[in-house]
């Protein structure tokens, strides 16, 4: 058994809200910098700089996990991972044909670039890449596991754009079976409220939009080797 160092919840320059200076090598860098052994970047409602970022991140010997911050019909975040490149791009194919197709303004939301494992610049997301999905939450899981993915609902504590905040609880029908918390002080109070909770596994993330704020190697997760097969088996028990 092994400790891998994680941070699954990152955003690169692709993400509006996310800073220019995200772009995959620096994220890469900064992960090995700060010793991460697992990273993924989760761009809002977007994959698509997940390919530079996890051919650099190969070269580095780091797990880059192919994913995307969802945002639901309800504006819920959901943090949805996938073992394979080819599946993530699938998916958002997908998502982007549920997106509310709303031109993106550079100069109110910032830009959102798509870069190569070079950082070159090689493309844009034209629609508002922040806006919600008309993808209910309660269908997540099942679409996500079409492809072969896994749903984990973001800082579930956060007073906007979470689980909480915007349902204000758990759906008796979920079958997720990890969430990430924003402040795990939080943890009691929300599994005595919800006990569903009790049966998840519990992650913490940076939610990073700046490189400096990308999680130092703080938050560990224990597998049975270093692969992406190890850390999803982990991902999904307690």
């Amino acid at each position: 058994m092994i400790n891998l160092n994680y941070d699954l919840h990152l955003h690169s320059c692709l993400s509006p809200c996310g800073d220019n200076d995200m772009t995959p090598n620096n994220i890469v860098g900064m992960s090995v910098v700060k010793e991460l052994d697992v990273i993924a970047v989760t761009d809002h409602n977007s994959c698509k700089n997940c390919p530079a970022v996890k051919k650099i991140a190969d070269h580095y010997g780091i797990i880059a996990i192919p994913g995307m911050e969802l945002c639901t019909v309800e504006e819920v975040h959901v943090l949805c991972l996938f073992k394979k490149l080819d599946d993530a791009m699938n998916f958002d194919s997908y998502v982007s044909k549920h997106i509310i197709a709303i031109p993106n303004n550079e100069e109110v939301f910032g830009k959102q670039l798509i870069c190569n494992e070079d950082d070159e610049i090689i493309g844009k997301a034209e629609n508002l890449l922040i806006n919600s999905t008309d993808i209910s939450f309660d269908k997540v899981y099942d679409i996500v596991e079409s492809y072969n993915g896994i749903m984990i609902p973001a800082h579930i504590d956060k007073s906007s754009t979470s689980l909480m905040s915007n349902l204000g609880f758990v759906p008796p029908n979920s079958k997720f079976k990890c969430v990430e918390l924003k402040n795990m002080s939080n943890l009691h109070e929300l599994r005595r409220q919800n006990p569903y909770l009790n049966n998840c596994r519990i992650i913490t993330d940076s939610d990073a939009h700046y490189l400096e704020h990308i999680n130092e190697p703080i938050n560990s997760i224990l597998c049975h080797d270093k692969s992406i097969d190890s850390v999803f088996e982990a991902l999904q028990t307690i």
